[in-house]
């Protein structure tokens, strides 16, 4: 081509819209309706998978609780009987010492 006109470039290029009918844009609308529906049928299905595993560790951490519970209150006996000991050693030595 010459100086004053270039010849033209894939960057310089511009497509245009046809105008799109009712009915096309309708169709257009729908295909992205039912996917943002897809879409949001899968963030669901994630979210639900989320709640189970939460679920499934709120009940890990009740029950280790409950063990918890189970295990101080089983020390705190021995801690009595050995308090209990304690004071009957004491007792004893305080009666051969006197």
């Amino acid at each position: 081509m010459t100086a004053q006109h270039p010849a033209p470039t894939q960057a310089a290029a511009e497509i245009l819209p046809f105008p799109h009918s009712p009915e096309r844009r309708l169709r257009v609308a729908l295909r992205q309706l039912d996917l943002a529906l897809a879409e949001q049928r899968e963030a669901v299905a994630a979210y639900r998978t989320q709640i189970a595993a939460l679920r499934g560790a709120v009940a890990g951490l009740g029950e280790a609780t409950l063990d918890l519970r189970e295990t101080l209150a089983d020390t705190a006996q021995e801690v009595e009987r050995a308090k209990a000991a304690a004071a009957v050693l004491k007792a004893t030595a305080d009666a051969m010492q006197g």
